[in-house]
């Protein structure tokens, strides 16, 4: 397991122009009798064109060392080898800046960066170069990469915190089967309005609230408030607990909201929340629907003058790699930033 918390020591960068990622799973007992096509899909969760480009690539599917079609028969104890291949793009669509950035932890199939409150994620309206993945860009062509990477989830512009970054297609979909799965997991600190009961600090607590878009609003959600809602996907599930003063990371939560200077424990609270459901808005919409909107969201609470913000960060975050399969655990970073190259 790979614990990481600080820029120095922990990065490893492999310059690349075409990188080839092996693979390989022990047939169980369970598995006996699946074709290689079945095992791929339903077991390794491969989708039909990661499988069309490994059956089409030399030694690409192997079991026991010999290239086999997708209609071999797996016997209990085979070998199942797979040999994934993938170009790195050139990212022409994205203007590279140069920018500090504090990376966590980067590997020949991943990066993951802290994102700071108010940057956007990716270039959009009136922020065509000045967006993590323009900075990111800046930092990779400056090692001499020119891969595309491919981020997994999305943070508000509002809210700091981990973001992770693919840099070749099969980690992308294999990362993203760890969020369906819940293996990959991230873990948000907020502060709220208002002052919890104790069962809130004493054990987690769980909303379930469907949540839609607002009617004629560009970018507001709601809480639907008939549970039988037609809409797809409006189901959301965020679980939270309370965190005291006494506890070892309240300073550094409250360290990492910038949040010194902002109302006191009898008219604010610090929470812990993780999610099942990623819904747009999804911490903010449910905090404000028990009482406790963030602090600063002008949109689903109070607001506070001076503050553009909402009190929210995505500061723990554990998933695993997706080719060695080793647990990474990412924390907030040190002061200290990496520079890009000149």
């Amino acid at each position: 397991m790979v614990t990481v918390n600080r820029v120095s020591g922990n990065i490893l960068y492999i310059r690349r122009s075409c990188i080839v990622r092996k693979m390989s799973e022990i047939i169980t007992p369970a598995d006996a009798g699946s074709t290689v096509g079945d095992f791929l899909k339903h077991h390794m969760k491969l989708s039909a064109a990661q499988i069309r480009s490994l059956k089409f690539r030399e030694s690409g599917i192997c079991v026991n060392g010999e290239r086999v079609r997708v209609t071999q028969v797996l016997r209990e104890h085979d070998l199942l080898e797979l040999r994934f291949g993938d170009e790195p793009c050139r990212m022409s669509h994205l203007i590279p800046e140069k920018h500090p950035l504090h990376i966590l932890y980067e590997d020949e199939d991943l990066i993951c960066v802290w994102k700071e409150a108010g940057m956007v994620l990716h270039p959009a309206h009136g922020h065509y170069s000045d967006s993590l993945a323009n900075y990111l860009q800046g930092y990779l062509a400056g090692k001499g990469g020119q891969e595309q990477v491919r981020g997994i989830g999305r943070l508000d512009k509002d809210t700091s915190g981990i973001v992770v970054f693919a840099r070749n297609r099969i980690a992308a979909a294999r990362l993203w089967q760890q969020r369906q799965s819940g293996r990959f997991q991230k873990e948000y600190v907020a502060l709220c309005e208002g002052v919890f009961p104790d069962e809130a600090y004493e054990r987690e607590q769980t909303i379930d609230a469907p949540i839609q878009k607002v009617t004629g609003e560009k970018n507001k959600m709601c809480i639907v408030q008939e549970r039988c809602c037609p809409a797809a996907g409006c189901f959301a599930v965020t679980h939270y607990r309370a965190i005291s003063e006494k506890e070892s990371c309240f300073h550094e939560a409250m360290r990492l909201l910038s949040a010194g200077d902002l109302p006191g424990p009898e008219q604010a609270s610090l929470v812990r929340l993780h999610l099942e459901t990623g819904r747009t808005h999804q911490i903010r919409v449910h905090m404000a629907y028990i009482g406790h909107p963030l602090v600063g969201d002008a949109v689903y609470g109070r607001g506070i003058a001076g503050q553009t913000c909402a009190k929210l960060c995505a500061w723990r975050a554990r998933l695993v790699q997706p080719f060695t399969g080793e647990t990474i655990l990412l924390c907030p970073p040190a002061v200290k930033k990496v520079c890009p190259s000149a």
